[in-house]
């Protein structure tokens, strides 16, 4: 019988922990899953589920495979028996090309939590769900090379997300955190919508004091 906590991280880059100042990723130990595993101990296993452009449910027309609802189902399966599952994702879903609301991309969220709590046979117990509303894109990502990808009005939208998803999360009985509240947090200034070294350990060292309540 597996007596370890099992914690999946569910989100994007900023889980996948792309370092925009080398395109690369920043190391292992450098990613917040990885140290939030280091902080809670061998009583805990964390399961990092990350992928650079994923969004909540929409399908990206320029790459394949993005969207959140298609792959949360397996991803779940995969790590069963989960004990919780974190969500944290939406910066993409401001993407100019999939023409979302901040209310349109909070529906997405909901329905992406929906699609967990169904999931019955994945979970160990009943569903336990943290809804993690992202640090908001800087103003000076329009001067960087992101520009062009992610277009017009990812500030403003990126910025309305965290009531939106608070609304959700509390309607839906999850916990919730907006990630920008945690003291700390900051995007890495090469493209404004990463986070820095000090906001990846900012936010494990938040998520290690809170989680095992949580449990």
């Amino acid at each position: 019988m597996n007596d370890k906590k099992t914690i999946v991280c569910f989100g994007d880059s900023n889980t996948h922990g792309y370092n925009s100042k080398t395109m690369g990723r920043f190391r292992q130990d450098e990613r917040w899953p990885s140290l939030l595993q280091q902080k809670l101990g061998s009583g805990y296993d964390v399961k990092e589920e990350g992928l650079s452009g994923r969004t909540t449910v929409f399908e990206d027309p320029l790459h394949e495979g993005l969207s959140g609802l298609s792959y949360l189902y397996p991803c779940l399966m995969t790590h069963e028996p989960v004990d919780l599952l974190i969500i944290m994702l939406g910066t993409n879903d401001v993407k100019q090309r999939f023409g979302a609301t901040p209310q349109n991309i909070a529906v997405g969220m909901e329905r992406l939590i929906r699609k967990a709590q169904t999931a019955t046979e994945a979970w160990a117990g009943q569903p336990n769900i943290l809804l993690i509303a992202p640090p908001p894109i800087e103003p000076g990502y329009g001067t960087t090379f992101v520009s062009g990808e992610m277009g017009e009005l990812c500030v403003e939208k990126s910025r309305a997300l965290a009531p939106f998803f608070q609304e959700v999360a509390q309607r839906l009985g999850c916990h919730f955190l907006d990630a920008a509240s945690i003291e700390g947090m900051g995007m890495y200034p090469y493209d404004y919508m990463h986070l820095s070294p000090e906001a990846h350990r900012a936010l494990a060292g938040h998520l290690a004091h809170w989680i095992p309540t949580l449990l």
